[in-house]
């Protein structure tokens, strides 16, 4: 286990859970990650899972209650504010008359204008500032592990446009600490998203997400132990390109700001239409076609060879059945697309209401 990089005092039993395990010697020749320390992938690895989805969960809630929360509350309250009083000023106007001194009468006696927030406007504004939060987490969280995953897929021989370099020299073992460490924390974000998504409120896509981290998961673990993690960098990289811009255009929505949540929106489809039915489509096509071309060793687990007809169509398969689960998801979003166009804004059928 990797001792030498924790504090010498720490147990032996729970250096697993605060560093990168398994290290051992770099490749001869390595194509990417010349400097960096390289690691094998074994069991132990989900002790830094766990550490991850315990300081995943202490983060969402630490910048959800003091950062993203008091902010929405501040901003949400200051709108209604203002918007009250020029309800107040209108009634004014409206009711008031002119006395012969120039000063304003009410034709109804003293006019005392309604100036403390109703109940329904105070639960209206708790639940935005609630889903405000939840979303400026998701677009906290993707934006750092985005820019961290292309830092990774951009030291790696791998193009979106031209991926056959996810297939030659396989396997490509041992893995380099920031590949490892982005494997590692990504496993953990989709659990933790799990947990979250069967703690909280359901929302009306509860289904397919559950689905969707499901078979992420199991992609993710199974590309990670096959040794496919080039493919498994650069999908991650593709689809959390997209994820940075809906809880953004969510955020808008939540506050008020419509016309930024409509241009962010748009965005974010353009984004997952290029993302996830255009590069995706040519990584699971060079999948099928290029992989077993270009792949030339067989099923030898003590080498860390992990190819075989059927892994390897087992892979491609649930690559497909991702696809088939965006597409539907594309389908809905072209439909929140259509109220943008019409006039009507966005609003995301997919997990806006809860039953």
């Amino acid at each position: 286990m990797n001792s030498h990089h924790v504090l010498q005092w720490l147990p032996s039993y729970l250096v697993p859970f605060v560093s990168l395990s398994y290290p051992t010697s770099p490749p001869a020749n390595p194509d990417s990650f010349h400097h960096s320390a390289y690691y094998k992938t074994g069991v132990l690895d989900g002790c830094f899972i766990i550490t991850c989805i315990a300081v995943m969960a202490v983060m969402r809630d630490v910048v959800r209650i003091f950062v993203l929360e008091p902010f929405a509350r501040w901003k949400l309250t200051r709108t209604w504010e203002r918007s009250n009083s020029n309800r107040i000023q209108q009634n004014g106007q409206k009711n008031g008359l002119i006395n012969g001194n120039g000063h304003a009468g009410h034709a109804n006696g003293d006019y005392k204008p309604k100036s403390v927030m109703s109940a329904r406007d105070a639960r209206k504004i708790h639940r935005s500032v609630l889903r405000f939060a939840e979303q400026g987490w998701s677009a906290i969280y993707y934006t750092l592990q985005w820019l961290f995953g292309f830092y990774v897929h951009r030291n790696l021989p791998t193009q979106a446009l031209n991926p056959t370099e996810l297939w030659l020299n396989y396997p490509h073992i041992p893995l380099a600490g920031p590949l490892k460490f982005y494997y590692l924390t990504q496993t953990a974000f989709y659990l933790h998203q799990i947990l979250i998504l069967n703690a909280e409120a359901r929302r009306k896509d509860h289904v397919q997400m559950m689905t969707h981290h499901v078979l992420t998961i199991f992609l993710m673990v199974m590309s990670y132990f096959c040794n496919f993690t080039r493919i498994g960098c650069l999908i991650m990289v593709l689809m959390d390109w997209n994820d940075i811009f809906l809880p953004i255009a969510k955020m808008f929505r939540y506050i008020g700001l419509y016309t930024l949540c409509d241009i962010t929106f748009t965005w974010f489809l353009i984004s997952w239409f290029v993302a996830r039915h255009v590069l995706f489509v040519i990584v699971i096509k060079s999948a099928w076609f290029d992989g077993p071309r270009l792949i030339s060793v067989g099923w030898v687990p003590e080498l860390g060879h992990y190819y075989s007809e059927r892994t390897y169509d087992t892979f491609v398969y649930l690559l497909v059945a991702l696809q088939i689960i965006q597409i539907v998801w594309f389908w809905m979003i072209c439909r929140i697309a259509w109220r943008v166009i019409s006039g009507q804004g966005a609003s995301d059928d997919r997990s806006d209401d809860e039953r």
